[in-house]
């Protein structure tokens, strides 16, 4: 079993940056694919961007890409995946959460499904 605690989220103001972390714990994991998702209120759960233990490849959203706001990172020693978020807006206001693919295999997925653990969320409210 594998454990995600998220963190880092708040009450923010338009601008603002903020550094999301996701600690993870239980079984080996070195192999997994960690990805950060969202959820606004009312909206469906929406993927940001993922990253892979072992060799620090990422792969984006198209949208959270192209706004080059978002930068998915990790710290093997700490057994943490960071998310941060530059910039933000309103409409990045939403629960953020952490999720492991155990069956990384090299490929990156956007689907929620796809992933194994995940954790309680961390809430981001931007007002303007």
């Amino acid at each position: 079993q594998v454990q995600l605690v998220e963190s880092g989220g708040g009450s923010v103001r338009t601008g603002d940056s903020l550094r999301l972390s996701c600690v993870v714990s239980g079984r080996t994991f070195s192999n997994y694919a960690m990805g950060w998702f969202r959820q606004a209120p009312e909206k469906e759960r929406e993927f940001v961007a993922a990253i892979s233990w072992n060799d620090g490849r990422t792969y984006y959203a198209r949208s959270t890409k192209g706004e080059g706001r978002f930068t998915i990172s990790r710290d093997n020693a700490k057994n943490t995946v960071y998310l941060q978020i530059d910039g933000l807006k309103p409409e990045d206001t939403a629960v953020y959460y952490c999720a492991a693919d155990r069956k990384y295999t090299g490929i990156f997925t956007h689907r929620g499904y796809d992933y194994d653990y995940w954790g309680q969320g961390t809430q981001v409210t931007v007002s303007s």
